[in-house]
């Protein structure tokens, strides 16, 4: 069981939305698939439903290649698109026995997965509601019920949580770690602090092509820390900041004075290895330490470092 894209090119007219791209999905996890808006995020998830076919490359389930005309592999695949096209003049119940029969599922089969995503989307008191009635956040739990309701094994979510509020957010996000455990999940998504909660490895696509494939280890180790160091001291910040920037060397320093403090922001490969180096310089130059604090990966760093440059108004996803 898995997922493997050969590269794989997808060309409109003389436009390259993905450019051979290629990656195996061998186990049970929750791959985060992020890009600027025109990178080829969107596109790559439709080749892999079948909804597109590729110009050039490979899409295999299973071993067995995906292809617009087969429509046997699509039981295998739960799709929430980012649109999230939905039938609103149907109810919430009547939509999902819908999807479940459009799926192949019988009658007994149907119930029982009709009840399962009902409890895990919190759609309990909406269920017999016109679809058009729903606020977004429904809308788009009912979305992702539709994606699930056939148990596939593999689910592909543009921006699962769209429009949902902090506690839904909580709420999907754990029902995905769970699927997780057994199901092959590929989540787009622009919060990147969801990618960290969630994910198992990123990938992440800049103008059609593959930029980066790392697990969350891997990550940890590319990313960089961003370490805050808040000293007193009655030099003024450019000179704290230019002490810093020779000493540590971070890819970037900024400085702050506000009253007789500092407040340095230094981002680094190994924000936690430099904290003792840190401290020392403080000793060394007379600066009072008041604070030394490192938030982390800074995934937003490393997502800028790689994309930099890509047209943020792309038309083609």
């Amino acid at each position: 069981m898995g997922l493997e894209i050969r590269g794989v090119s997808k060309l409109f007219g003389s436009k390259t939305a993905v450019d051979n791209i290629s990656f195996q999905i061998n186990e049970p996890s929750v791959v985060g698939f992020l890009g600027p808006n025109g990178a080829g995020k969107t596109t790559t998830m439709r080749m892999i439903t079948g909804y597109l076919a590729a110009t050039e490359g490979e899409i295999a389930i299973d071993g067995q290649r995906v292809d617009p005309a087969h429509a046997g592999l699509r039981s295998k695949i739960g799709y929430l698109p980012e649109s999230n096209p939905l039938y609103t003049e149907m109810e919430v119940h009547e939509y999902l026995k819908f999807t479940a029969q459009l799926s192949g599922l019988d009658a007994a089969a149907t119930s029982r997965r009709l009840e399962f995503v009902v409890e895990r989307c919190g759609l309990r008191e909406v269920l017999y509601d016109p679809i058009y009635r729903l606020s977004k956040g429904y809308k788009q739990r009912v979305g992702l019920a539709q994606a699930m309701i056939h148990d596939p094994e593999i689910l592909i979510l543009d921006e699962p949580t769209s429009g949902l509020d902090p506690n839904q957010v909580i709420g999907i996000r754990d029902l995905i770690s769970e699927l997780a455990k057994e199901k092959f999940v590929v989540l787009s998504t622009h919060i990147l602090s969801e990618v960290q909660a969630l994910c198992n490895r990123v990938l992440i696509i800049n103008r059609g092509k593959l930029v980066l494939d790392a697990t969350a280890d891997e990550l940890q180790h590319r990313s960089t820390g961003l370490l805050t160091i808040v000293v007193k001291t009655g030099l003024p910040a450019e000179k704290v900041a230019e002490t810093f920037q020779k000493a540590l060397e971070p890819s970037r320093c900024s400085a702050k004075k506000n009253g007789g403090t500092v407040n340095v922001q230094l981002s680094l490969k190994d924000s936690d290895e430099v904290r003792e180096r840190a401290f020392d310089l403080c000793v060394t130059n007379n600066f009072k330490l008041l604070g030394l604090s490192n938030s982390g990966t800074d995934l937003e760093n490393l997502f800028r470092e790689l994309t930099l440059g890509s047209d943020e108004t792309g038309q083609q996803q």
